[in-house]
């Protein structure tokens, strides 16, 4: 066989022949700074043994890395990273970055000075990528990420376009799945109160809900808008009762709205779920322990972190990965 026809060699073969991870072998064969020497060495054998010659592009895309990737959350909550949810997100990403020697920092754009950093890390190359989550519908980051001078993936869809690299759940689905759980359980006055609807999982959510109503033939204008906290889901709660006394169960677009119109349920002297059911979204911990325990739609939130990861590190890699979409699940409580 000769030279031009022999099958070329992956560095996931190199990986696996040196024992350590693909982007721990990506940074070794494009002499990249912070890999331990023992790696190094591994590394360095197995391309020796295999044959490997590196990828030009990727090589030229390495070379340049600074030894950190970012975690940007968009959001005008300045509590965000003590959500349950993005706590589990940060947990995801961080496994898989453990394996590398990149270095993850957390960005908060919810200040001028917040959101004029982000802009300057997407147009530069202080970071070797970045991660964007809770994007707004008239955010200008989100344009902007997806033509950036450094790799960027999406966690979850903006609402005005389709980024190139994202991961995200199956939010329309999940929603489904739950309103069609309050039909089945002989619901009939069913409202929902929905995410914010500037970003993506908000109206993917609310979508669903109105699909499940209009296949069972039900009235889907019990509705009030939500904003995924605790305060907001109280907020909402109340909204509805004025409006919509009679309502006999509630999709809730997030756990932490969930438990806070619980609450408000429990003082207006409403059993759950004798006389209102009552299902979540996001299957967070304290979904567990609320009274009664959630009824919720769960979606892999470590996943969603460890798979935008991932994603991240193919690009820096040089490679071209397809977007991912994470399935949902219902589970079963004593809420519905």
């Amino acid at each position: 066989m000769t030279d031009s026809s022999r099958r070329q060699v992956t560095l996931d073969e190199v990986a696996e022949r040196a024992g350590v991870s693909r982007s721990a072998a990506s940074r070794v064969i494009n002499n990249a700074p912070h890999v331990s020497k023992a790696k190094r060495e591994a590394v360095q054998r197995a391309v020796v043994d295999l044959g490997y010659v590196p990828n030009a592009t990727a090589r030229a895309l390495a070379t340049q890395q600074v030894g950190a990737v970012v975690l940007a959350i968009s959001s005008d909550n300045p509590q965000v990273f003590a959500d349950p949810f993005f706590a589990e997100v940060v947990v995801g990403v961080n496994a898989v970055l453990e394996e590398t020697e990149l270095e993850l920092m957390l960005l908060l754009a919810t200040s001028t000075r917040g959101q004029t950093r982000l802009e300057q890390l997407l147009r530069t190359r202080q970071a070797d990528g970045v991660m964007l989550m809770s994007m707004h519908g008239d955010d200008p980051s989100a344009a902007l990420a997806d033509n950036a001078d450094v790799p960027v993936v999406f966690g979850g869809c903006p609402v005005n376009f389709e980024p190139r690299y994202y991961v995200d759940a199956d939010n329309r689905g999940g929603a489904r799945l739950a309103t069609e759980h309050l039909v089945a359980a002989g619901r009939t006055r069913i409202a929902t109160i929905t995410g914010r609807m500037d970003e993506g999982a908000g109206t993917a959510r609310y979508k669903g809900y109105q699909e499940a109503l209009a296949v069972a033939g039900l009235d889907a204008r019990r509705v009030v808008h939500g904003d995924f906290s605790e305060d907001g889901g109280s907020r909402a709660m109340e909204e509805l009762l004025a409006k919509h006394p009679d309502l006999d169960g509630v999709f809730i677009a997030s756990d932490q709205m969930a438990i806070g119109a619980l609450r408000v349920l429990k003082d207006a002297g409403k059993t759950v779920p004798g006389d209102v059911a009552i299902v979540g979204f996001n299957d967070i911990t304290s979904a567990r322990h609320t009274e009664p325990p959630l009824t919720t739609v769960s979606q892999p939130i470590q996943s969603l972190g460890r798979e935008m990861a991932r994603m991240l590190l193919s690009l820096i890699a040089g490679e071209v990965p397809t977007p991912l979409i994470l399935p949902t699940r219902l589970i079963q409580r004593a809420s519905a």
